[in-house]
Parts: structure tokens; C-alpha cells; sequence
């Protein structure tokens, strides 16, 4: 009759061809600590990353940088308030370090500066649909004054049909210039992956 063999016996069977792998350890953490590193830089903790590079060990740098690299890269977004200008400089920055490329760091100059005009362009946009639907605002203020019999102001953006309506052509100007982001990202990706 055959063996009957216990389940840890089985484990063991299985788990013997299965080695650790020191070398791709040491790459996940070298991996995983760039993209740490990568944090630190943006919140200021880091001052430069060319220092923290230059400290990992040789066989770990490229890990390092891959990690520093996936963390920066998902930071090219459009900016929601000025400060964030400054990360977007700072991811660049970073990238710059990682990927050294002199191509990379122009495109990022001009994506500062179409960054800058985004946030101009929000903020007179936003003014013009306010001001485009100030008559209706004004219409409804004055009926829920008339029903109410007090004066009202109404902040627009509780009312769901401005709401709907700046949504819509913020929407649109975001689409605009959510292109120049994507390809930023797209050519940091490529000069990544060439060097």
C-alpha cells in the first residue's frame, strides 16, 4: 500500500524547490525605499536626491530610482491651488535626478509655465461663469425673497443647476489641458525606460 503522507511532509515537498532569492529581496526593499525617499522629497523631508542615490549600494541604485521614479511620475496631475505649482517643480526636479536628461528638464520648465496659465485660466473662467449666471442667480434670489419675505443671498454653489453648469466647462478647460499633462508623463516614461 502506498505511503500516506502527512501535510507538513507535502509542504515541505512543495517549499523545498522554492528558494529565497536574496537578489530580489534586497531589489523590493531597495525598491520600496525609493519610493520613501521619493515621498520625503516632495513633503521637504530630503533636500536632494542625488545624495540619497549616491549612498545605496551600486546593485540597488536602479531599484532605488525605479521606486523614486513611480512615486514622482504619479504626481504629474493638474494643479488644484497655486502651491501646488510647487510640487509639480519638484517632481520634476526629482525626475530630473532619476532620469538625467536635459530634454526632460525643458519640458518641465514648460509645463510649469502652462501649469501657471491653467490656474490663471481657472480663475477667469471661473469668474465668467459666475458672471454669466448672475442674472439667473439673482432671479432666484429675489423669488425665494418674495416667498420667504426677507432678503436672500444665495452662494452659487449650492445651486445644483450652477453647480452642473460650472462643472460642465470647468470640464471642459480641464480636458485641455489635461493633455499637456499626459504626455509629459508619457515622455518621462519613454526617457526612463531608454537610459
Amino acid at each position: 500500500m502506498g505511503k500516506i503522507k502527512s501535510a507538513l511532509e507535502i509542504a515541505l515537498e512543495k517549499t523545498e524547490s522554492v528558494k529565497s532569492d536574496k537578489s530580489s529581496i534586497k531589489q523590493f526593499e531597495a525598491k520600496q525605499n525609493g519610493k520613501k525617499l521619493a515621498n520625503q522629497f516632495l513633503e521637504g523631508e530630503i533636500k536632494s536626491l542625488e545624495e540619497e542615490i549616491k549612498k545605496s549600494a551600486s546593485g540597488e541604485k536602479e531599484s532605488l530610482k525605479e521606486g523614486i521614479f513611480d512615486v514622482l511620475i504619479s504626481q504629474i496631475a493638474l494643479p488644484s491651488v497655486k502651491d501646488d505649482i510647487k510640487r509639480i517643480e519638484a517632481v520634476g526636479k526629482g525626475l530630473c535626478t532619476v532620469i538625467e536628461s536635459k530634454r526632460l528638464a525643458e519640458i518641465f520648465k514648460q509645463f510649469v509655465q502652462i501649469m501657471n496659465q491653467f490656474l490663471e485660466e481657472t480663475a477667469h473662467f471661473e469668474e465668467a461663469i459666475k458672471k454669466q449666471y448672475a442674472p439667473k442667480l439673482r432671479q432666484k434670489e429675489e423669488e425665494l425673497s418674495r416667498r420667504i419675505g426677507r432678503s436672500i443671498k444665495l452662494d452659487p454653489f449650492q445651486d445644483p443647476e450652477f453647480a452642473a453648469f460650472y462643472n460642465q466647462n470647468m470640464q471642459a478647460l480641464k480636458a485641455n489641458y489635461q493633455s499637456a499633462a499626459d504626455q509629459v508623463r508619457e515622455e518621462a516614461q519613454k526617457l526612463f525606460e531608454k537610459k
